[in-house]
């Protein structure tokens, strides 16, 4: 097997042991601490090391790990790459549990982000997120990660006799037609509470130990490297587990150099940031903030040290689409496996500007990695990202990147082999800086 396939392989057990956020957390923790970090907690006096390596969370959702400079902060500031951990899926209602006609039992759910709706139709789902135990300190619940990793969930389709405009498109209701079945009533069991029954017999605790979850679906099969050729990677959660991945590998591959690097894993990228573990808070500029003050620095110097800054915001990018290539700019048309796509737009979608943009083409060219660009068709409005959102609360340079993928949002996403290895590469190149 060649490196970029056994790497992308990586990629894809990643995202399957990752189905939500906070699982996705856990497991860059677990890496990290394996590669020699240490864990940070937030209400604990720090003592900061230079060439140290370290992290620290936040909501069990976001995380953000450092490597200390050699130099003085002050002197070389910060080279940041930015991902998020959450992805569009359906998040589990309270008392969710919705019987029809005394046969079935069906989850009350609510549409987290924006996914593609109909593409999570007739596939076996899991669940999986976080629950909230009773503990000693009211203030401090036990939180416990749960993954019930089986096929226990379905959203099947209407069939076509009785949708006979299906195949001209139909829209979706969110409260009706998207809520999956999870059972037959039993009426050898007790009746109701079957999700709550569920979630105590994988945490093996009492339900009355359960006060709150959150909890989320997921499809259950898992990903795969397909085409004739081996070259694309099918996976959920490309946008945007893959730029975590790909940072993450990067941060604790890289040797400290003089500036101090950072992987911040934003949470809630796709419902607007505004958290306190997302891109629009001041998570990341006061861990920042306080690495400096740790060092020895004051205010003075932490704003100094941000004028030396450079952020890479890490989220995917739209590839050419082999049945749609109208739906393009008529001369930027990013196509997998090409390289890592430079995000650009006029109205500052993407943070991307000529001297930002420049820094990433020469680190590219360094790394020996192709690039390429990406820009809406000028009558097309697109999307956005934790890029312009982290700029509102720090005013460091920046350039919005990501990999060229297909189906962005649905279930099942399509991104190339060759382009993780790229990415991770100039990820690399950019923290030996």
């Amino acid at each position: 097997m060649s490196n970029e396939l056994k790497f992308a392989q990586e990629l894809i057990d990643f995202i399957y042991e990752s189905p939500t956020a906070f699982h996705a957390v856990k497991n860059v923790k677990d890496t990290l601490v394996e590669s020699g970090f240490e864990e940070l907690e937030e209400h604990e006096k720090w003592n900061l090391k230079k060439s140290g390596k370290y992290f620290v969370t936040k909501n069990d959702s976001a995380l953000i790990a450092f490597v200390v400079g050699k130099g003085e902060v002050y002197d070389n500031g910060f080279k940041i790459i930015g991902a998020h951990t959450d992805s569009p899926t359906f998040r589990v209602k309270p008392s969710p549990e919705i019987t029809v006609e005394n046969t079935y039992v069906k989850l009350n759910t609510e549409v987290y982000g924006g996914p593609i709706l109909n593409t999570w139709l007739d596939r076996p789902l899991a669940i999986a997120g976080r629950v909230a135990l009773k503990s000693e300190n009211v203030l401090f619940p036990r939180c416990e990660l749960i993954n019930i990793n089986k096929p226990i969930l379905i959203i099947p389709n209407l069939a076509i006799h009785m949708n006979r405009k299906v195949n001209q498109g139909i829209e979706l209701n969110k409260q009706k037609d998207l809520l999956p079945l999870l059972s037959m009533i039993n009426e050898e069991l007790e009746k109701g509470n079957y999700l709550l029954k569920a979630i105590a017999d994988e945490l093996k605790v009492n339900v009355e130990e359960i006060i709150d979850f959150d909890l989320f679906l997921y499809e259950y099969e898992k990903g795969c490297i397909m085409g004739l050729n081996n070259e694309f990677i099918s996976s959920p959660r490309l946008d945007d587990l893959a730029m975590v991945h790909a940072g993450i590998e990067a941060i604790k591959n890289t040797e400290p150099s003089e500036a101090t690097n950072v992987m911040v894993c934003f949470d809630n990228e796709e419902i607007g940031s505004s958290t306190k573990q997302g891109a629009n808070s001041d998570m990341l500029a006061n861990i920042l903030e306080r690495i400096t003050l740790v060092l020895g620095g004051d205010r003075e110097e932490f704003f100094r040290a941000l004028s030396k800054s450079y952020i890479i915001s890490a989220d995917n990018a739209h590839a050419l689409h082999p049945n749609s290539p109208e739906k393009h700019d008529p001369t930027n048309k990013p196509v997998i496996n090409k390289g890592p796509v430079i995000k650009v737009n006029a109205n500052q979608s993407y943070t991307t500007d000529s001297n930002s943009d420049a820094v990433y083409e020469e680190i590219c060219k360094r790394a020996g990695v192709p690039y390429q660009k990406f820009v809406n068709r000028s009558d097309e409005r697109g999307g956005s990202t934790i890029g312009p959102i982290s700029s509102t609360h720090l005013n460091i340079r920046s350039v919005d990147i990501g990999n060229p993928q297909l189906a962005m949002h649905s279930i099942r996403e399509l991104g190339g082999v060759a382009d993780h290895t790229y990415v991770e590469k100039s990820f690399e190149e950019f923290y030996k800086l």
